[in-house]
């Protein structure tokens, strides 16, 4: 888009009918599922390693700013990511979940299914946080949670390695 090319890593995996255009970049070994968009085309896009972003999810960034995603973060199926500042390492975004400008989700938070983080909301690390718009359960995420978490990312780091296409990347 307007000279601006993604700039893709190592194992990093693109489903042919997702789109990843513009000022994005990410990660080795992430998988990018069917349908995804991912749209450098007005502000920055940056994933760490090992994200997985499934099936028809949007991530966006408005003119001029970035949305930064970190290290092994899995946004869901049908999520929208739309100009946040920060989701931090090993994060899961539910399916069906926004999470809307500004906003800053900690390393191993939990945004459940459908939930909508609102401008600017925090969501502080190792904290589940569920509803319309989205408020923090007291339940922190336990040891045991993590474990089940690390088998499922683990899943799509293998997905990535096993799709026999390889990455495709759009410009």
């Amino acid at each position: 888009f307007e000279g601006k090319t993604p700039r893709i890593g190592a194992g990093t995996y693109i489903h042919p009918s997702a789109d990843v255009f513009g000022d994005v970049t990410l990660g080795c070994g992430c998988w990018i599922g069917p349908g995804a968009r991912i749209r450098g085309d007005y502000g920055t896009i940056i994933l760490g390693d090992y994200c997985s972003v499934e099936d028809n999810c949007v991530i966006h960034a408005r003119p001029g700013e970035q949305t930064t995603i970190g290290n092994w973060v899995t946004v869901g199926h049908g999520a929208v990511i739309h100009n946040v500042q920060m989701i931090h390492d090993y994060a899961i975004i539910g399916m069906g979940a926004v999470v809307s400008d500004w906003a800053v989700i900690g390393e191993w938070s939990v945004v459940g299914e459908g939930a909508v983080v609102r401008q600017g909301q925090e969501i502080p690390p190792g904290r589940i946080a569920v509803g319309v718009p989205a408020r923090v359960l007291e339940r922190a995420v336990d040891d045991g949670y993590k474990a089940q978490w690390t088998r499922f990312k683990e899943t799509y780091v293998d997905l990535a390695r096993r799709y026999p296409v390889g990455w495709v990347a759009k410009k």
